[in-house]
């Protein structure tokens, strides 16, 4: 078993699961006796060490499975806008939070949807934190106890849908408009996410690259602000912000279409790749 610990759900020919990621396989941890149902629960049963038992593992292909999110099921999706300071943009005293919804996102290798009703799709790349046990009411200094691992996330939005009024809900929520993937590195892998580096591609030409300590609001002070109004729950995700460089910002505006592929990858993470297509469905 390797040391890294990545963790990813997944669903292949039998349904549903959930394992650690070791090189080109996957080690099912819902495979064993008692195992909790999803990844989302053994974060709940088993965090901070979810290091696995020692015990023989039904190993499968990382090439055979379609990974899901790596929470499929997460009870809450805070995503944060306007989080990075630019040359040319005061910083805000508070930041703008809004909600997503589980069924918003793909994971990796799957589809992003291009909604029939719209031409603005756009893509944000993000760094997502993953909480690993309840927390409410937090101050900063404590905040990063409570961080299970981290992945990529792409906050897919329909922008013209986003500008119906001041609130974000339905430019941000359209189905599968999004990606959150590959997988899940623990924080022992990242003890300071301070020190990631941001990078978004659309057909392999670099469209946002930025160091996650250029945050205005760090991923402590975000925990301790949300936990303070809401409890945070174990697989609850806190989306951390996109710098400028995505299609709305970019002279003339750059929207996706079916066909552009999507890369998100961030250093120590890995890369977060989905192609666009049309939504078909009526």
């Amino acid at each position: 078993m390797g040391e890294s610990l990545k963790f990813a759900s997944f669903v292949e020919r039998n349904g549903a699961g959930y394992g650690m990621v070791d090189g080109e396989i996957i080690l099912r941890l819902d495979s064993v006796p008692g195992a909790p149902p999803d990844l989302k629960a053994y974060l709940d049963s088993r965090f901070p060490d979810l290091t696995p038992d020692e015990c023989d593992l039904e190993a499968l292909p990382l090439a055979e499975v379609s990974l899901l999110p790596p929470i499929p099921n997460p009870g809450k999706i805070f995503c944060v806008a306007t989080n990075f300071h630019e040359d040319d943009k005061p910083a805000p005293q508070f930041p703008l939070l809004f909600m997503r919804h589980a069924q918003a996102q793909t994971g990796h290798g799957g589809a992003i949807l291009k909604p029939a009703v719209s031409d603005k799709l756009d893509f944000e790349g993000e760094l997502a934190v993953i909480i690993g046990r309840r927390a409410h009411k937090i101050v900063r200094g404590e905040a990063m106890a409570y961080v299970a691992g981290y992945a990529c996330f792409n906050e897919g939005s329909v922008r013209d849908w986003q500008k119906h009024s001041s609130q974000f809900t339905p430019g941000k929520n359209f189905y599968h408009s999004g990606a959150f993937g590959p997988w899940m590195v623990c924080t022992r892998e990242i003890p300071d996410p301070a020190r990631l580096l941001l990078e978004s591609r659309v057909n392999g030409v670099s469209r946002q690259s930025i160091a996650i300590d250029r945050m205005i609001f760090d991923i402590p002070w975000l925990i301790s602000y949300i936990s303070t109004f809401a409890p945070l729950d174990p697989g609850d995700v806190i989306v951390s912000g996109t710098p400028s460089g995505f299609g709305a910002s970019r002279n003339p505006p750059e929207f996706l279409f079916p066909g552009d592929e999507v890369e998100i990858e961030i250093q120590g993470i890995g890369t977060l790749r989905n192609t666009v297509i049309s939504d078909q469905s009526s």
